[in-house]
């Protein structure tokens, strides 16, 4: 609408369509400035914090800020810097593998769940089964890692079954495993926490997938196999896209599993940010470094998710 009048404009227009404006304005600033001012201050204010403690190399808390500088970024990526230590790229790699397995291990296992739940599940218990699927998610993420200590320990449930199963099979001696505080742990405690969104994911979208489509392809002469890769996977790629990328987002940050299923052997970068912060280097600047790193990591997987994922089944689990 242009405010400009013409000649042929009756006196006092000029006003009414300031005021048609204004009244069209005040609805959205109404409906988005709470949300919008809890982003600020809780998100954008935060981030453009750590953003700036980040650029000032080897802050501790107490001390007054330096000069500004790409030191502790250097110190994490650059190998020509004095100060670089491969330890950091090591924590940053060993993230990266874990959310990369996390993700790999929870699709392998999602999938089958999610198109038997979808396609095969009788109509009527459907819902029900869904629900039991992610009960899990209704505890604590803390508890659900102390019950697989209680698991993976050596003198835990799983050792306890290899040797009552070794008793019962004769000849048969199953070796005692002790995967506490490896990167096994980490990993199956990843994936168990993370399966449920995988499968919630993948549910909704092959909740979508046309049946028709499927009788089609096997009247054509397609047999199941060729039917699931050419048919199935290509109407369901964007949900396998939005899955991956949620759980690779989530895996990525947890500080939960890490820690307390893969003790000091299986650091991570959200233990590290902790120890930077709160631990005994308290080198704030780092922890900020580090924390952009994971920040953009972050961002983005979820830009990757906004273009190429499934945003309708992400926003309906």
């Amino acid at each position: 609408m242009s405010a400009s009048l013409s000649p042929d404009d009756p006196p006092g227009a000029l006003k009414t369509r300031f005021q048609d404006r204004l009244r069209a304005l005040i609805g959205p600033v109404a409906l988005l400035g709470p949300s919008g001012l809890w982003l600020v201050l809780f998100l954008v204010l935060p981030t453009l914090l750590i953003l700036d403690i980040s650029l000032v190399p080897g802050l501790r808390p107490g001390e007054g800020g330096g000069a500004y500088g790409w030191g502790n970024y250097s110190q994490v990526f650059n190998p020509f810097d004095p100060a670089f230590d491969p330890v950091y790229l090591q924590v940053v790699g060993r993230s990266l593998s874990y959310a990369t397995g996390t993700t790999m291990a929870c699709l392998l296992l999602g999938f089958p769940v999610a198109y038997w739940l979808a396609i095969m599940a009788p109509q009527r218990w459907r819902s029900f089964l869904v629900v039991a699927f992610i009960l899990p998610l209704w505890t604590s993420s803390l508890l659900r890692a102390y019950a697989w200590i209680s698991i993976l320990r050596p003198t835990g449930l799983l050792n306890t079954f290899l040797g009552w199963l070794s008793g019962l099979i004769p000849g048969l001696q199953l070796p005692t495993q002790d995967w506490l505080y490896t990167a096994t742990a980490v990993l199956i405690g990843l994936t168990y926490s993370f399966l449920p969104y995988m499968v919630l994911i993948l549910y909704a979208s092959l909740e979508k997938l046309d049946p028709s489509l499927l009788e089609a392809s096997a009247d054509l002469g397609a047999n199941p196999r060729q039917t699931f890769w050419k048919v199935t996977v290509p109407q369901t790629l964007p949900g396998i896209a939005a899955g991956c990328l949620l759980v690779f987002i989530t895996s990525m940050g947890d500080f939960v599993v890490p820690t307390l299923l893969g003790g000091a052997s299986s650091t991570t970068i959200s233990r590290l940010i902790y120890n930077q912060f709160l631990g005994i280097t308290r080198n704030w600047g780092l922890g900020s470094a580090l924390s952009m790193v994971l920040i953009l990591a972050v961002s983005l997987a979820i830009a990757l998710l906004l273009k190429y994922g499934d945003r309708n089944s992400v926003s309906e689990t």
